[in-house]
């Protein structure tokens, strides 16, 4: 079992390829970043929730966040769900699904009833030294982004 995050810890500094380059999260030192990690790109609820990230784009930019969505897909994939979906945010690919284990995003979970082991569907904020400041995991994608804009007190 993954050890999941708590509001405190020091999150894990990681490097990913995106679909237009790469990211490192020891690069985005001095901005507040929250760091998602989703199941899979052009699917239905994954599209809900980068859609409504890329929506609540502007807001949470101008609150000093830059935003991260991290799935095991290929680069390449994530530039279709890109241009698909016309998404503003950064999407990092992690195969190897080292960072999801790293945030306490890879895991047991129920699906239609049955355990299986794969995605937990979470939500990390990260101030700008580096510390943990929302820890949300299981989160629903319908709903999320407006839940998440009102914990930071970003409300409309």
């Amino acid at each position: 079992m993954t050890h999941k995050l708590a509001v405190g810890d020091t999150a894990p500094d990681f490097t990913l390829e995106t679909d237009t380059g790469s990211v490192s999260l020891s690069d985005l030192r001095g901005k507040k970043v929250i760091v998602y990690f989703y199941s899979a790109a052009l699917t239905s609820g994954c599209t809900t929730q980068a859609c409504d990230f890329t929506e609540s784009l502007d807001r949470l930019e101008a609150a000093g966040y830059t935003v991260i969505g991290i799935s095991r897909d290929s680069t390449e994939k994530l530039a279709k769900f890109r241009a698909k979906e016309s998404l503003g945010i950064t999407l990092a690919s992690d195969p190897e699904k080292s960072v999801h284990e790293a945030y306490g995003a890879w895991g047991e979970k129920s699906m239609y009833g049955k355990t299986v082991t794969g995605v937990l569907r979470s939500t990390i904020v990260v101030d700008e030294n580096g510390t943990v400041t929302l820890a949300q995991y299981n989160v629903r994608a319908k709903g999320h982004v407006s839940k998440l804009r009102r914990d930071l007190g970003l409300d409309d």
